[in-house]
């Protein structure tokens, strides 16, 4: 994402803090939802209507949904597509991957939460795409620590990525998050040890590894939303939302709600 706010870092208080958890928490149960339902058959528009639903159901708003434009409730980006999908009635199919983005809003503040599911039954290679962009995310979350500087996120991330080979998006990065979707600081998946802003307490930003098989240069598809690899390969994408108090990573949102729902399956 690209698209930010040009001020200063907004640190937040406690108490915001703690809305911004009732936030990610919103838009987590959401994508626990989503996992009871990604199926082959089902189509990326049946998904965002049941997430609009539910959102609206927590004295919420769905985040993306006439954001910059965006059209829809959840950004849906199928095997190579790495972020920004627009949901499409085309039925998914065994062997997909689907990155699914969703955001709502919450007593004004945002919350903003992504992960790749697969469908149905997908190659051993693209599991381990899948394992090493969820063990990335971690890794840049441990990273966001008083003491450290924006860029050991970015190379906590990048390192891990590309010891297997992999590529790690450039031209699109974690944000602040706050009363709007981009904040600063921007949060890039590669960088320099003890380079870029100093990590201090109150700063909430969204973490979001973007990590392709292949290439990590990537190009924008014609409806001026969908971003894809230039080479065609599979991409992942996980994202949390976390809060940095005395001193270490809180991750306001969780991945629980999705799992408890994939076991189930």
């Amino acid at each position: 994402m690209n698209l930010f706010d040009r001020y200063m870092i907004i640190y937040k208080t406690p108490e915001e803090i703690e809305i911004m958890r009732e936030a990610a928490q919103i838009v987590s149960r959401t994508l626990g939802l989503i996992a009871e339902h990604v199926k082959p058959g089902v189509t990326p528009l049946e998904l965002d209507k049941i997430a609009e639903d539910y959102i609206r159901t927590q004295n919420a708003i769905p985040g993306f949904l006439g954001l910059y434009d965006f059209p829809n409730t959840l950004c849906i980006s199928i095997n190579d597509a790495v972020v920004h999908g627009i949901p499409t009635d085309e039925p998914l199919k065994d062997g997909d991957i689907i990155s699914v983005d969703c955001g709502a809003i919450y007593k004004e503040y945002y919350g903003d939460h992504a992960y790749t599911f697969e469908v149905g039954t997908v190659a051993p290679e693209i599991k381990k795409l899948l394992k090493v962009t969820r063990e990335c995310l971690d890794l840049g979350v441990a990273a966001a620590k008083v003491g450290n500087r924006i860029g050991d996120i970015g190379f906590s991330i990048q390192q891990h990525a590309e010891k297997h080979g992999y590529g790690v998006v450039r031209d699109l990065v974690g944000h602040g998050l706050g009363k709007t979707m981009h904040e600063e600081p921007q949060v890039p998946n590669y960088g320099r040890r003890g380079k870029g802003k100093k990590i201090q307490n109150g700063l909430t930003i969204a973490i979001e590894p973007m990590i392709n098989m292949g290439t990590e240069k990537v190009v924008q598809l014609d409806d001026k939303w969908t971003i894809v690899t230039e080479d065609g390969l599979p991409s992942a994408h996980y994202e949390h939302d976390v809060a940095v108090v005395n001193g270490i990573p809180e991750v306001l949102s969780t991945f629980k709600y999705i799992e408890e729902a994939l076991a189930k399956k």
